[in-house]
């Protein structure tokens, strides 16, 4: 099999699982990660024949995606700020509306600002390893409830050359809180998304990701947003910021929540596809 054909036969493949648009890019980036050349590098050479090595490693990716398991745990990599992460199964997959959280954060907080920053959730440690290469003079700290979780963060960190403190800890015990430092700026993407709609998410998504990352329960959509919230009254050092990712239908659930712990400005944001998708708490 040739290179041409490969990437028309993967992508064929995965058309009836995605979208055409989707199946091309996912099958572009396959193969780019298996030959280690570009699009146009294969684009001059699309009769080049797959040696039996990568022949063999395409037919198990292609086993995998048509198994519907995620491209980037399959790949075992996700990019995010310009930066490869390792992903797996422990942790999220990063995504471009988190991206943009972590660029509006960069914006607002001063360059030479050596105040210390909280992520509450790291999974991947995307948040808080870009953050770091961003605004290298920031003391930035993670947690997660999951082992498995800081584990590859504490790998993407070591590969990336962050300095990250991490924590091992269930954020939503509030007993565990005296182990984390008072912080000027929290910024998290914390599970939102009510359980009730697993049913109607993809099945690369509800059935590979980590639900722990992604739900909560129907009765409680804001716990992690109370908790968020509480701590910034407790440990939010004065003229401190909070900035998450949100659920586009707990906008204004969010925006009266931090009010009531006492955050003086509260500002929304709409993501690339008009979607109430971020929010900032400003505190005293």
């Amino acid at each position: 099999m040739d290179l041409g054909q490969a990437q028309r036969q993967l992508t064929s493949d995965l058309t009836p699982l995605y979208d055409s648009r989707e199946a091309g890019l996912i099958a572009d980036w396959v193969m780019e990660h298996l030959t280690g050349r570009s699009k146009m590098e294969r684009l001059m050479r699309p009769a080049e024949v797959l040696a039996d090595p990568l022949l063999r490693k395409y037919y198990i990716y292609r086993s995998e995606l048509l198994a519907h398991r995620p491209v980037q745990y399959v790949l075992r990599e996700s990019w995010f700020a310009g930066l490869r992460f390792y992903v797996d199964e422990n942790v999220l997959i990063p995504r471009p509306e988190t991206e943009e959280l972590v660029e509006w954060a960069c914006r607002t907080i001063p360059a030479v600002s050596s105040g210390p920053l909280l992520d509450v959730g790291t999974g991947s440690g995307c948040i808080a390893i870009a953050l770091a290469l961003k605004l290298p003079d920031l003391s930035i700290h993670a947690c997660d409830i999951s082992a498995g979780a800081l584990h590859t963060a504490g790998r993407n960190a070591a590969s990336l050359r962050a300095d990250i403190t991490f924590h091992h800890l269930d954020f939503l015990d509030r007993g565990t809180w005296p182990s984390l430092p008072a912080v000027r700026w929290i910024v998290s993407n914390p599970p939102y998304i009510p359980a009730s709609e697993r049913s109607l998410m993809a099945p690369h998504v509800a059935g590979a990701e980590p639900s722990a990352a992604l739900f909560v329960p129907d009765s409680d959509p804001f716990v992690f947003y109370y908790a968020i919230g509480e701590f910034a009254r407790q440990r939010l050092l004065p003229g401190g910021s909070v900035w998450v990712e949100i659920h586009e239908n707990l906008a204004a659930g969010v925006v009266d929540l931090f009010r009531s712990a006492g955050a003086v400005e509260v500002e929304t944001r709409k993501d690339l596809m008009g979607k109430d998708r971020m929010v900032k708490a400003g505190f005293i």
